[in-house]
């Protein structure tokens, strides 16, 4: 099912909160891109790690207290203080998966707000014998330029990046 304009998803309400606060609004979508959760003391943590909030504003280039203060907001608002106690960080094999002999499809997409284009793919690979061990979408809302990583039980042979290209939705691919 294609979005409608007029439809407002979670990660819209999410960051709305944050439409008057610029910097607050680029830590959030730091941790959400991170999956990082903040506490109810409004401490941010990965897993049972303490993550300073000074590292936290440095890596989103924002000052300490816009991460205090989203800290704080997000605490306070029940639909916010539900995702950000809930989130979770995922591990991506896509760095190592060569040193693994591994495989490696990063998609790019015509319009990463279109369905079925992970679906496409999985087929496409599929029907070459080639198992699917991890498949990771970047969010259009979230990233700016959002791709899908695919990390496969072997090696990518040259002649299926051709097949890719076909599938629907697919402006580019690449493998590592």
């Amino acid at each position: 099912m294609e979005r409608r304009n007029s439809e407002i998803t979670m990660w819209d309400a999410i960051l709305n909160k944050f439409k008057k606060y610029p910097a607050q609004e680029r830590v959030v979508r730091l941790l959400l891109e991170r999956g990082f959760q903040v506490t109810p003391g409004g401490k941010v943590v990965s897993g049972g790690i303490r993550l300073a909030h000074t590292q936290i504003a440095r890596e989103a280039s924002v000052d300490r207290r816009a991460v205090d203060g989203a800290a704080s907001m997000i605490v306070e608002d029940p639909l916010l203080k539900i995702v950000f106690t809930n989130i979770r960080p995922i591990s991506s094999l896509r760095e190592v998966a060569p040193d693994l002999k591994l495989g490696v499809i990063i998609i790019t997409p015509v319009d990463a707000a279109r369905t079925g284009i992970l679906a496409s793919v999985a087929v496409c690979v599929a029907e070459r014998g080639i198992s699917i061990m991890q498949a990771i979408a970047g969010d259009p809302r979230l990233a700016k330029r959002p791709t899908l990583t695919i990390i496969t039980d072997r090696q990518i042979p040259d002649d299926l990046v051709g097949e890719l290209l076909k599938c629907e939705g697919v402006r580019g691919v690449s493998v590592c």
